[in-house]
């Protein structure tokens, strides 16, 4: 999701020649002014070939395996994917001058002590969260100057072809069809549109930022809450949404309690601003025409 909305902004802009990858022969994405390959970022040799044909100034990972409780099943492949393929990616920037922005998550952290800062110290309590801070340092070793860190929060959008769903379409998609749901009150978050996080990156790219910068919505809720609100921004029915907490549901991996960011870095460096999460709801589920992240 992130990707496909990275090449519609950045596609669109002249100063960028993009080449977007996937695991797929064929994109999942249409619109965007870029070429695409196929790549496996776990598989090191295609990494470098394909660093030597096209030679890029700047590599966005946004590649992961993402889904939490499937980390903690299959936690070999997880870690493939989410830390030692940055190190391969890293190897790759140094040796051809290339700068890294690596996409990370809130779930580095505890959820002791949300929302965080950029300089909060990490203490992941699920393999998915130390997957991805191994990534986090191995990114580091792209070289002084040479390395973004970007985390963010609970993504959602409207993603192209079959891309994974995310939180917003299903409530939406539960609720418009009659079902009751249950969603957890003691998980808190900053939640993210995925148009205002792909805003942020390009920003990172443009001005030649390193360092971390953490990129969400500005509001913390509570899931459920969240829930609600999406609820009610649709005009569906809230009280199919019933309420759950962590002792509910039978799960392979703990989630943080209370995390969500403060994003006042991102605001002051990269003139970062979220849309309300009412307008990035609406245009999520299509009850509002596109508008254009901030310039």
């Amino acid at each position: 999701m992130l990707g496909q909305e990275l090449v519609r902004l950045m596609g669109r802009r002249p100063e960028y020649d993009l080449l977007a990858t996937g695991r797929d022969a064929e994109p999942r994405f249409s619109g965007g002014s870029c070429g695409y390959t196929r790549l496996d970022i776990t598989d090191e040799t295609a990494v470098e070939r394909l660093f030597d044909d096209f030679e890029p100034d700047v590599v966005i990972n946004a590649a992961a395996m993402t889904h939490v409780d499937a980390c903690e099943a299959d936690r070999e492949l997880c870690w493939k994917v989410n830390a030692d393929a940055v190190d391969s990616l890293v190897r790759c920037c140094r040796d051809h001058g290339a700068r890294l922005l690596q996409i990370s998550t809130d779930f580095v952290f505890d959820g002791q002590d949300g929302p965080y800062r950029e300089d909060a110290r990490p203490n992941p309590i699920s393999y998915y969260g130390r997957s991805k801070l191994a990534g986090e340092n191995n990114a580091r070793g792209a070289g002084t100057d040479r390395w973004a860190i970007i985390r963010t929060v609970l993504v959602y959008g409207a993603p192209q072809a079959d891309a994974r769903s995310n939180f917003v379409l299903w409530v939406h998609s539960k609720l418009r069809a009659g079902e009751h749901i249950r969603v957890v009150t003691d998980q808190w978050r900053t939640p993210t549109w995925v148009v205002d996080l792909a805003d942020a990156v390009e920003r990172v790219v443009r001005f030649r930022k390193s360092g971390i910068y953490h990129v969400s919505g500005r509001e913390l809720m509570s899931v459920h809450a969240f829930a609600h609100r999406i609820a009610k921004v649709a005009g569906l029915d809230a009280s199919l949404i019933g309420e759950a907490d962590k002792t509910t549901f039978s799960q392979p991996a703990e989630r943080p309690e209370k995390t969500g960011f403060i994003i006042l870095k991102a605001e002051t460096e990269l003139g970062f601003r979220p849309h309300d999460i009412e307008t990035a709801i609406r245009q999520t589920l299509g009850l509002e025409a596109p508008g254009n992240p901030s310039a």
